[in-house]
């Protein structure tokens, strides 16, 4: 393994070291998020509480979802996931693989497409979210992409579906609420990923 080339940069990175996918997958830097990218291991900083705040809830959310509809398995960082045959191997927040296709499951990584990916958007992260892994998670076939926004001020939320090969961004209803193509039978209302303390018993018993 060759030693590190960048020590921090203004996108989140704290380290990047040119290395195989193998050496990738023994590589164990305490803290951040770690991606195999172009060949190059890549570390960024931790997150924000407004960013685990979101990923908190949502795991609650979709973990309870999927094992009550016995529907696959979710997943979440640092388990990874590599879209194609070669290509970059990356840590979604979350993601979600169905019952029919856990064979592709192996111990540190998914080897193929989930079929839904979740990424939460913190300051270093936006253009990696929304252009970076946009286009590898829709060149893979991911079948629906969520990017949640937390950050104060923004709150925003964004879905996409894939059809035709490209993904298609999906709106929430009247009333705020989305619902999920992959997770049948889902309804979020999107107010929820911004409260500070959601009542999560309430939700779940609505699922």
């Amino acid at each position: 393994m060759e030693t590190a080339v960048v020590d921090s940069l203004d996108d989140g990175v704290i380290v990047r070291r040119a290395m195989t996918f193998e050496a990738f997958l023994d590589w164990t830097p305490e803290g951040g998020l770690t991606e195999w990218v172009n060949g190059d291991g890549v570390q960024y900083m931790s997150a924000t509480r407004y960013h685990q705040g979101a990923v908190r809830f949502l795991t609650v959310l979709l973990t309870y979802f999927v094992e009550l509809h016995k529907l696959g398995q979710l997943f979440l960082a640092p388990y990874a996931m590599r879209g194609t045959p070669g290509g970059s191997v990356r840590e979604p927040d979350l993601f979600f693989v169905s019952i029919d296709r856990l064979h592709l499951m192996r111990d540190t990584y998914v080897d193929g497409p989930a079929d839904l990916v979740i990424e939460v958007v913190s300051d270093d992260s936006v253009t990696r979210d929304r252009v970076e892994k946009f286009d590898e998670f829709q060149d893979a076939g991911v079948k629906e992409y969520w990017v949640i926004d937390p950050r104060p001020s923004r709150n925003r939320a964004l879905f996409f579906v894939l059809r035709d090969g490209q993904f298609t961004p999906v709106k929430p209803d009247a009333a705020d609420v989305y619902r999920s193509t992959v997770l049948s039978g889902l309804e979020m209302n999107v107010a929820w990923l911004w409260q500070e303390s959601p009542d999560l018993a309430q939700i779940l018993s609505r699922l």
